[in-house]
């Protein structure tokens, strides 16, 4: 089971830019979120092709499960 926390931001263009960090640590802190998805918006450390991340959309831990099917 592969965990990922998504940080989702709106971009210029109100378009989703989303960024996949692996193996969050559980259980999450909204606080700490809200306040480095502040911090990555004001820095202005990641782009996109549709511009500047401008706002927050959403963040959420996302869990993946795979199972292979014998052919």
């Amino acid at each position: 089971m592969a965990k990922k926390l998504e940080l989702k931001f709106y971009n210029t263009d109100n378009r989703t830019v989303t960024i996949s960090l692996d193996q969050p640590v559980e259980p999450a802190d909204p606080v700490a979120i809200n306040q480095a998805m502040d911090e990555i918006i004001t820095q202005n450390c990641f782009g996109s092709s549709g511009g500047d991340l401008v706002a927050k959309k959403e963040a959420r831990i996302v869990e993946r499960n795979v199972f292979g099917i014998d052919l």
